[in-house]
């Protein structure tokens, strides 16, 4: 089995969640996004995140508007609807419970019985 490709899925299944949780904050524009993914060491490629991006707006989960750029031509701000907070709520309700799930089976590992 390979680590990596297991390593790779495990980012894929977040990113549509750490995605949302950056436009929970404020709205942003694709580069803004990959620049904080990869800060939180999500390093993501556009050809990933332009695809999610249009399918959480086909989904109602996203919003853009075109805001002027001093440095060029307008940009595209992404922002969460009000569908896409409800499901954020709904997506961090499903983490905590997952993450609470892989402490305690990581603390039985750690502390067998």
């Amino acid at each position: 089995m390979d680590v990596n490709n297991v390593k790779s899925q495990m980012r894929k299944g977040m990113l549509e969640y750490c995605i949302m949780l950056l436009l929970h904050k404020e709205p942003a524009y694709a580069t803004d996004i990959i620049l904080r993914l990869k800060e939180a060491h999500l390093i993501v490629v556009e050809g990933t995140l332009y695809p999610l991006l249009t399918r959480l707006k086909n989904d109602s989960l996203l919003s853009y508007e075109w805001i002027e750029s001093t440095q060029g031509p307008p940009r595209k701000y992404y922002r969460l609807t009000e569908q896409g907070e409800n499901f954020l709520k709904e997506l961090e309700l499903s983490w905590n419970e997952l993450n609470d799930t892989v402490t305690h089976l990581h603390a039985l590992r750690v502390n067998p019985s």
